[in-house]
């Protein structure tokens, strides 16, 4: 059970609910907090003073005075107008990581929601009611309005209370009307008062999520990548020399130390490691740690700056005390944006520099001296295709993550009559990044397909034994996919192996 509000939210907790959905409880104290925020809010309502987004229209209509009693139905016209996205849904773990970032956001205590709110948040989530949200339609600025407003549909009703405007939603492996997932859960469905429709759809809270769950996956990436490039290195017979700590000390940059410990560590007790005169390797196996160190860097800097936003408040206005109602822009996912497209390039690199070795291993002339695509035997070439295909699609995805990685960010349209003048294109930027970690995830699985094919060929002209680290590595693909001599459906062994990936067992 995690406490939302007592801690910072962490993304491994993300995972933890979203992926394992693991419950979720409300702190006390934030609760509190919660309470004290919503009885300024009345208070300032009583008081009659224009704030936007409670009193006044939204956007280019930010100058016109809304009536006391208009301001419930002002929330219900908000999400209703704003709920216009279209393409594929989102993942049921985008949804529900989204889910709860956003109640995270509103416990903070600066939205002015009631608690049952947030509650009613939480109960979706315990409950596995997972909204139907389109992935296309945000800017994010002012945040993921159209999603969010997807997703209120689902909890959130007027006094007419129609079916067809309550959306869609999953329910016990069925989709279902929102009112109807809901009513099967047995969860109340809420009117939206003051500042509350706004309140939910304000703040790049998917662009978060799914930024969330893209860097999560992406550090068990990187440390594979590590494993796939030492038993490359096995199977290429290279030199340990660019893995000397000195080396990379000399340098200084953490990323880079770190990844030349971990591959060193990996082909410790190797025999097969400097067993040839070659005094140095090409590229991909001599600068992997400059590269994959450099791509850590960037990680742990992105990992950083989500890990600050799924802990922020994101709406717009925010309210600090009783005569304190500051309008500002933390609905505006530039920080999202940026850190997904950095992570967007330090991934493609990932799976750039995981490609190459793949070729290498494959390529007769430089795979120092096993069979050519790695076919069984040298009398077998021609007879047999060996496993040039799967290089194909490395070699593929690679290309496509290129194209993804192009930044998103640096894309602007006005919206709102100018009055939004600068988006941030940060939803984009995330589902595009999170496109690559998954086409590195199998790549990745190609190499290790390959590396491991190739460490049996090896051992077959070489006597020697692999590191420790590589053995184990080498072992776990084993276990799953036995060598197999001739042409197969290499594909069916690739996927076994991705599922080890898939699962972080590898």
């Amino acid at each position: 059970m995690i406490d939302l509000g007592k801690n910072p939210l962490t993304i491994a907790e993300v995972v933890r609910i979203a992926c394992f959905d693991e419950p979720v409880e409300l702190d006390e104290v934030a609760k509190g907090r919660i309470n004290l925020s919503n009885q300024r809010l009345q208070r300032i309502i009583q008081s009659g003073k224009p704030i936007y987004g409670i009193n006044t229209g939204f956007g280019i209509f930010s100058d016109r005075q809304i009536k006391p009693e208009e301001s419930n139905q002002l929330s219900r016209n908000l999400i209703l107008s704003h709920a216009v996205g279209t393409g594929t849904p989102l993942s049921s773990k985008i949804v529900r990581a989204a889910i709860l970032v956003r109640a995270n956001t509103l416990a903070k205590g600066f939205s002015g929601v009631r608690l049952e709110v947030v509650q009613t948040l939480l109960d979706m989530l315990n409950k596995k009611v997972t909204p139907v949200i389109p992935s296309q339609g945000s800017l994010g600025s002012s945040g993921d309005l159209c999603q969010l407003s997807h997703l209120a549909l689902v909890f959130t009703k007027d006094q007419t209370d129609l079916e067809e405007e309550s959306g869609q939603a999953e329910y016990n492996g069925q989709v279902l009307s929102g009112k109807a997932a809901m009513v099967a859960a047995k969860i109340a469905r809420l009117r939206l008062g003051a500042k509350e429709g706004l309140a939910i759809n304000n703040g790049a809270t998917f662009s978060a999520a799914i930024a969330a769950l893209a860097v999560y996956e992406a550090e068990y990436l990187l440390d594979l990548s590590n494993k796939a490039t030492a038993l490359s290195l096995e199977a290429l017979i290279g030199c340990s020399s660019a893995f000397d700590a000195r080396i990379h000390e000399a340098r200084g940059h953490q990323g880079q130390i770190a990844a030349a410990s971990a591959i060193r560590e990996l082909f410790q007790g190797s025999t097969l490691v400097d067993s040839t005169p070659r005094v140095q390797d090409a590229y991909s196996l001599r600068c992997a740690p400059q590269i994959l160190g450099a791509a850590k860097d960037t990680l742990d800097h992105v990992k950083r700056t989500i890990e600050t936003e799924i802990n922020a408040a994101t709406d717009n206005p925010l309210i600090f005390d009783d005569d304190t109602v500051l309008s500002g822009g933390n609905f505006h996912g530039e920080p999202v944006g940026m850190g997904m497209d950095f992570l967007s390039i330090a991934m493609a690199e990932v799976g750039a520099i995981s490609e190459r070795r793949t070729f290498r291993l494959t390529d007769g002339r430089l795979n120092q001296g096993l069979p050519p695509m790695l076919v069984d035997s040298f009398d077998a070439a021609g007879l047999n295709s060996g496993v040039m295909m799967p290089q194909y699609t490395a070699a593929s995805l690679v290309l496509e993550n290129q194209t993804l990685a192009t930044p998103d960010s640096v894309h602007s349209l006005p919206t709102s009559a100018e009055q939004e003048d600068h988006n941030a294109n940060a939803m984009t930027a995330a589902r595009h990044c999170l496109e690559i970690v998954d086409n590195v995830r199998h790549i990745l699985t190609v190499e290790l397909f390959t590396a491991a094919r190739a460490v049996d060929l090896r051992l077959r002209v070489q006597s020697g034994k692999l590191g420790l680290g590589t053995a184990s590595l080498y072992n776990k693909i084993r276990e799953k996919t036995p060598y197999r001599p001739g042409d197969a459906l290499w594909n069916a062994e690739i996927i076994k192996i991705k599922e080890l990936v898939q699962e972080h067992l590898l």
